[in-house]
């Protein structure tokens, strides 16, 4: 069983992924491109309004995971 990703792994996963460029992602998400190149190289993280703008704009939706033995 694979271990899930935290929401920052999952995040910057989506940004590898996108085809767009971190510039274009930064100008439209208003996060700073200082700000995104250090939470990709992984030297600071995130808040969690900074997590849902980048998101927005890749597309993504933040919600809870299922948990497993919850009884849902």
């Amino acid at each position: 069983m694979e271990t899930p990703q935290d929401i920052q792994e999952q995040l910057r996963e989506a940004i590898l992924q996108s085809t767009m460029t971190r510039y274009r992602l930064s100008m439209l998400s208003g996060v700073s491109q200082t700000v995104l190149c250090f939470f990709m190289n992984q030297k600071r993280t995130i808040t969690m309004d900074t997590a849902a703008k980048l998101a927005k704009v890749l597309g993504l939706e933040l919600r809870p995971a299922k948990r497993a033995g919850k009884g849902r």
